[in-house]
């Protein structure tokens, strides 16, 4: 006590009152969870984490504006309590915990564990008994307490020192309940609060009330015999027949009294005084959010802004754990002699826009070397004896190189007539093949992570300096990036090497990089005034189906509103009610399609018709906007956004452009064949998922059905239905090739029915009766889901890794979203693999036979290239035989090809 004590005078003195702020985390993470919907917050693995978003948006807003000096959080750890002991049916009327809100509380821990927070779970007790009992304590040592809860009971311990935070609206909005606002609001103090709710009751935890008797009469009651214990005692006073059912209820109201009453005295691990805010972990807290894919920059500026040791923490960018950094600003003259100075060293390199993923002008460059050393300059004051020096030192292969991003600085640099070669190292890549399921590789996060090093930006957005006024600090951190570049480069050569990834980052990642960056060089030529044309089209298409759609209802309404929509469809009209959620009954896509086939109104397909052509609109719009001034649609390509590896585009999203419908092929008649070239080509791969699952399967049946050449979903349909291939119909292969690629994508019999419109029995017998004709296949996919529940991962034919720990989880939503995946990634990885080996053998011959036609573009597996005039057949023959022999399958890869002036008549 005597250490409590002095504590307790140490933090008073001089008017310095500590202040301690208490949370119930179940009640204000179960709040999250409804406030936000589930759809919206999911990782890539199928983990919901609206509650994470929405408690962690609460606690970071809350400790801004409360700054408690003391903080814990209190959980419960089941329903089984001293309460449910005494009434057994306390709580009982509760439904089910939703499965996505399960393990949201468990992670929620691990949050606040990276923030170094006091959390406390006591077996037998509710989280408000230990909230009761920690703001009791407080109180005594002289604390002001702050209470969060969503709670109404914990108004019994409101005082003029211990104030409840109420969230009245989800858990953005919370209202203050001291002794006034509570005497305001129920007419009775704080004091009086349990004995008032025991006369009304608790419907939500299945405390009954009294008939007849509501929170007026209680409060009355209340107030006229001054305590509950008093009114008990004269209950024959009590008139009317209200008085008659008090008293006919009487033990249960006694039991509702001994149950609504905090106990303040659980034995608690920890003191109030041992509950201070310290630092945060900020590696955990950083790691845990991006595996959370927690990616909302403002709510981590809002978590980090509120550590208590951010004052202390070392944001001005120097060197970090005992790591050196001899410092160079370099002026005119300055550049040659530094690199000669370094000879063959590994440098690592930074530039303020490969920070921000290598985007704009170069406007400054660091480098550093393992000898601690290290150089900052802008290139706008290069004098020439210095620019030929870097030019000659980035363009030098026998200079090694560790960047990230390599492809952004690399196009970058290529807009100043710098070429980059010997890049030994992409330390973005390298995380991304570490761990593919990440989704921010921000150079930040992964010094944090793997360094343990905390930097800041060298500029700010706007371009001012970040840490001052003078070039120094800029261009110090600039070098302390630069740093953490090349020792992040040799931490990730380590770990690539442990998990076997080495040779694929330098085989194909690192030099599929450079091809990328020279693709989104080029781009592809743009034939505007068709594109304004088709965006003219599908904005009159729009208009129809809004004039089409007042008709079906009768009158005008908001086509983009949800909430008229539902009214429109399910009040007025009546149709059949679709899913219900928080705010009604959904009105997406599929309840669209559904709704087409359940009803004879005409409003459901137009809606779908609106929706199609406003999207239409847009990605045409999108298209315009981004041709440059030389005609062409420059997109920018990813390599880390997909975990299989498979490649991606934005700036504009070329993925988006429907392939198989009549719109999506006009759209690609935009895309046409540039000055100075003869015609486009496109070369893709025939059915090569279903090649790499025969291969990696090893079914002698589906082989043979690729090796026979004839019609592989006819000839598998004719196995599958046990009839002569003459007799298999349409509906017949549409079954089958659905089937077929569904295995690929992991779909489950239940998909499978939903894609065919048939019922979940027959999907389910038309996979049973495949699997008896490819026992191989199917013997292949419980192995894989077994071997990666195994070892934690997946692995593609040239040993890329997806590592899939739910496999082993609890939850049976997320365990069976990770199964999918594992049926998913070896195929779908090796044939992004084969499609990357293939664009880099195809590049590679075009330059050895100096052929002028060039790669474009990789779109959906297609390889578009512009075939300069006269090299059609050279063209045609390297691509198909450089394809074919990316990899060897034993169903032999299959080579498409077509030429034409634009993108679509370019089709095969």
């Amino acid at each position: 006590m005597a250490q409590t004590a002095s504590k307790k005078t140490e933090k008073t003195a001089g008017g310095d009152r500590p202040r301690l702020m208490l949370m119930d985390g179940h009640s204000l993470a179960y709040r999250a969870f409804f406030a936000l919907p589930a759809e919206n917050f999911t990782t890539a693995t199928g983990q919901p984490t609206n509650a994470i978003y929405g408690f962690a948006s609460m606690l970071a807003n809350t400790l801004r504006d409360e700054a408690p000096t003391h903080f814990a959080v209190a959980f419960d750890v089941s329903r089984k309590t001293w309460r449910s002991q005494e009434f057994a049916e306390y709580k009982a009327n509760r439904s089910k915990t939703p499965d996505e809100f399960r393990g949201q509380v468990e992670l929620i821990g691990e949050l606040l564990d990276a923030m170094h927070v006091q959390r406390f779970a006591v077996e037998g007790f509710e989280a408000d008994d230990i909230i009761a009992t920690l703001a009791t304590q407080a109180e005594a040592e002289g604390f002001e307490v702050l209470i969060v809860t969503g709670d109404r009971d914990s108004f019994q311990l409101v005082t003029e020192n211990t104030t409840v935070l109420y969230p009245t609206k989800g858990v953005s909005e919370l209202t203050r309940y001291t002794p006034e606002k509570v005497v305001e609001k129920y007419g009775l103090t704080p004091a009086q609060y349990p004995d008032f709710a025991a006369l009304r009751g608790d419907p939500s935890d299945n405390l009954p009330g009294i008939p007849g008797v509501g929170e007026k009469t209680a409060a009355k009651w209340i107030n006229q015999f001054g305590s509950f214990a008093e009114l008990v005692e004269r209950a024959d006073e009590v008139k009317g027949k209200a008085g008659q059912n008090f008293r006919d209820h009487l033990e249960s109201v006694k039991l509702n009294r001994r149950l609504t009453e905090m106990v303040r005295d659980v034995e608690l691990p920890k003191a109030v005084t041992d509950l201070e805010r310290v630092a945060y972990d900020r590696k955990s807290l950083a790691m845990i959010l991006d595996t959370l894919e927690i990616r909302n920059p403002s709510l981590r500026e809002r978590l980090l802004a509120v550590d208590p040791g951010a004052e202390e923490a070392d944001t001005v960018p120097v060197a970090a754990d005992g790591v050196e950094i001899d410092g160079a600003v370099l002026g005119t003259g300055g550049l040659a002699p530094w690199l000669d100075g370094r000879g063959d060293a590994v440098l690592g390199l930074s530039t303020v826009d490969s920070w921000a993923l290598g985007t704009g002008s170069v406007a400054e460059v660091a480098l550093a070397a393992a000898d601690g050393s290290a150089a900052w300059f802008d290139p706008a004051e290069l004098d020439e004896a210095d620019e030929n020096a870097f030019a000659r030192w980035l363009a030098d292969p026998g200079r090694p190189k560790v960047l990230h991003n390599a492809k952004g600085v690399m196009r970058v640099f290529a807009e100043h007539g710098w070429e980059v070669a010997g890049v030994s190292m992409d330390t973005a890549l390298a995380a991304y093949l570490v761990k593919p399921g990440r989704r921010s590789f921000d150079l930040d996060a992964l010094s944090l992570e793997y360094l343990g090093r905390e930097l800041a930006p060298p500029a700010a957005a706007d371009g001012q300096l970040a840490f001052g006024t003078d070039d120094g600090a800029a261009a110090e951190a600039l070098m302390v990036q630069a740093r953490a570049v090349l020792d992040l480069g040799e931490a990730f050569g380590t770990r690539l090497r442990e998990v076997g990834a080495a040779d694929l980052l330098c085989d194909v990642e690192l030099p599929t990089s450079v091809l990328l960056a020279r693709l989104e060089r080029h781009g592809i030529a743009a034939d505007r005034a068709h594109l304004e044309a088709m965006e003219q089209m599908f904005a009159g298409a729009v208009q129809q189906a809004v004039k089409e759609a007042h008709a079906a209802a009768g009158h005008e309404f908001n086509l983009g509103s949800p909430k008229q929509l539902q009214e429109v469809l399910f009040g007025e009209l009546g149709l059949p009610r679709t899913k219900k959620t928080k705010t009604g009954y959904t009105t997406d896509a599929d309840a669209l399609a559904w709704l087409a086939g359940q009803t004879d109104n005409e409003l459901p397909v137009i809606m779908l018709r609106h929706r199609e052509q406003a999207k239409l609109r847009v990605t045409v719009e999108g298209l315009i906007k981004s041709i440059a001034a030389d005609g062409r649609i420059h997109t920018t390509f990813n390599q880390t956004i997909t975990a299989t590896g498979r490649l991606s585009s934005t700036d504009p999203n070329l993925q988006n452009i429907p392939v198989r419908t009549d719109e999506g092929r006009a759209i690609r008649r935009g895309f046409v064949v540039g000055d100075g070239f003869e015609s486009l080509m496109t070369a893709d791969y025939s059915q090569i998922e279903l090649r790499v699952m025969a291969h990696l399967s090893e079914d002698a049946g589906l082989i043979e059905a690729f090796t026979s050449g004839e019609d592989l979903h006819t000839t598998v349909a004719s196995q599958v239905f046990g009839v002569e291939r003459s007799a298999v119909d349409a509906e017949m292969r549409r079954k089958i090739k659905a089937m077929s690629y569904g295995l690929a994508y992991g779909l489950s019999a239940f998909g499978l029915s939903q894609q065919l419109n048939i019922d979940a029995g027959e999907a389910r017998a038309l996979m049973e009766t495949y699997f008896e004709r490819f026992g191989g296949v199917r013997d292949y996919l419980h192995r894989v889901v077994d071997e990666a529940r195994a070892t934690g991962y997946t692995e593609t034919l040239l040993g890329r890794r997806r590592y899939l720990p739910d496999l082993n989880s609890d939850n049976r939503q997320r365990r069976e979203t990770a199964e999918r995946m594992a049926l998913n990634a070896p195929i779908q990885g090796t044939a992004a693999d084969i499609v990357k080996i293939a664009m880099l053998n195809v590049d590679r011959a075009l330059r050895e036979a100096d052929l002028k036609s060039r790669m474009l573009l990789q779109v959906h597996d297609e390889i578009v290239l512009e075939v300069a005039p006269g090299e059609h057949e050279a063209a045609e023959e390297l691509v198909r035989r450089e394809m074919a022999n990316a990899v060897h399958l034993r169903a032999p890869l299959d080579v498409s090809v077509g030429y034409g002036t634009d993108w679509e008549s370019a089709a095969h």
